[in-house]
């Protein structure tokens, strides 16, 4: 099935919203969410804007938080389940490891929608950001400032479908300059300590390092201390619009020039409205995209999640 415009998906969820909230609440409607992790920003805007939804809608709501342990979300999910919810949405710590929990859910009739990443198996949907454009998005921004040469480092992620796609399209983007060259990509597991480790050892081993793409904001506000404290003249894009990336973006001179700004309280927002729709026995994309929007200095002042 062709996906929906996000625009159509999201006056969609507000109608769903807007639907019979009294009798939402004489049912007794349970969400489950099970995250990958509970320890970012990013995750807590997730968090903070199902708990509003659920709210509105007089609907219990129950949180796990997997620690990026695809055990772990396994369990968590299986726990949900047995509380017997209706609806479970689910943000992959690993997109295939996952599979036994989405079959699980679909066996006990739960609608079960993935959201930020894909999730293997019989989902009813998937909301996430463009993550290819994002990629895509972020290294075409990075090329032009270095004036279309120079060297290059990937700072990589745990590979879940999401991180895989902003890679590809990173990697898509710098091929349009043939004086850029991709030197080193390394694994920073999108933890800023870790990420800070693993871009102080690229820089030592690439002293004419240019460039450098971060998966993620978390990771590359790790790689930012690192360069900083090198002092070596190293530009870094990255994906996310966390409010304290953002704010590293919007200084002077900062290393940190842009970063291709995901809208987490909107994918939980519409990912509830296709949930909702389906539990009332509605036909839904089979993937929902939502756009991102590149953050560079100039827009920095303006933006939040």
């Amino acid at each position: 099935m062709k996906p929906f415009a996000p625009s159509l998906i999201r006056a969609a969820a507000v109608c769903s919203f807007a639907f019979s909230v009294d009798a939402l609440a004489a049912q007794g409607l349970r969400i489950g969410m099970s995250f990958q992790e509970l320890n970012n920003p990013y995750c807590v805007a997730m968090k903070e804007s199902l708990e509003s939804a659920a709210k509105s809608l007089g609907a219990t709501v129950i949180i796990s938080d997997a620690r990026h342990d695809v055990a772990k979300q396994v369990s968590d999910v299986e726990d949900i389940l047995q509380r017997g919810v209706d609806i479970l949405l689910i943000n992959p710590t690993d997109s295939v490891g996952v599979e036994s929990a989405v079959l699980a859910a679909k066996k006990a009739g739960v609608v079960t929608v993935a959201v930020d990443a894909q999730a293997q198996g019989p989902v009813d949907s998937f909301v996430g950001s463009k993550n290819y454009d994002a990629g895509v998005q972020a290294c075409d921004y990075l090329g032009k400032q270095l004036g279309g040469k120079g060297s290059v480092a990937i700072l990589d992620g745990i590979p879940v479908v999401p991180i895989l796609e902003r890679v590809r399209g990173c990697e898509a983007a710098l091929k349009k300059y043939p004086e850029i060259k991709i030197v080193d990509k390394q694994n920073g597991k999108q933890e800023r300590d870790t990420a800070m480790s693993v871009t102080e050892n690229m820089l030592q081993a690439h002293p004419d390092l240019t460039g450098l793409f971060s998966v993620n904001d978390s990771g590359g506000l790790g790689a930012l201390t690192a360069i900083e404290a090198s002092g070596m003249d190293v530009k870094m894009v990255s994906v996310d619009g966390y409010p304290e990336a953002v704010q590293a973006i919007s200084k002077p001179n900062s290393k940190f020039i842009g970063t291709s700004a995901q809208y987490p309280r909107d994918q939980i927002r519409l990912a509830l409205g296709v949930a909702l729709a389906k539990h009332w026995g509605s036909k839904v994309p089979a993937e929902v995209p939502v756009d991102v929007t590149l953050i560079d200095r100039d827009s920095a002042a303006k933006f939040s999640w």
